[in-house]
């Protein structure tokens, strides 16, 4: 049986890492995951990684490594995640989600991740690259007040 992969990223910038906050589906409102979505026929891993990012939130990244191993999701569907660097944009709720939030070094406990999020959060807080200056005005803590644009 081939299992339907759904990309996640660990997306980077300035030494913290990105967290989004499900809006839906009701089961899972409420929850943290590392955004992502389901991979489309044709595309890698990487491919859909970008395009899932740029729909979701508004930003363009750049791939660097997977992470080791893969994890069940609903029945028939296996996450598989990525590192990724956020490239250009302000990452922002367009869909899935209804609030963002930057994580520094020690935080990865501050929101209720999904389960199935935990083993891939904890690698990706662990490969967390140190933070540096940016151009972008990044600011820590929500990225939104929660409300759905």
């Amino acid at each position: 049986m081939n299992d339907r992969v759904v990309v996640a990223g660990a997306v980077y910038d300035q030494g913290r890492l990105l967290a989004a906050r499900r809006s839906a589906p009701p089961e899972l409102a409420g929850r943290w995951e590392l955004p992502g979505g389901k991979l489309e026929p044709g595309e890698t891993g990487e491919q859909a990684l970008v395009r899932e990012l740029r729909e979701e939130l508004g930003v363009e990244t750049e791939p660097l490594e997977r992470i080791p191993g893969e994890w069940p999701l609903a029945p028939g569907y296996v996450l598989r995640v990525w590192t990724a660097r956020l490239v250009s944009g302000v990452p922002a709720p367009l869909q899935d989600h209804d609030e963002l939030r930057w994580l520094g070094p020690g935080e990865s406990d501050a929101v209720d991740w999904l389960d199935q999020d935990r083993p891939a959060v904890a690698e990706a807080m662990r490969r967390l690259p140190t933070g540096t200056a940016s151009d972008r005005d990044t600011p820590t803590g929500p990225l939104s007040d929660g409300a759905r644009h």
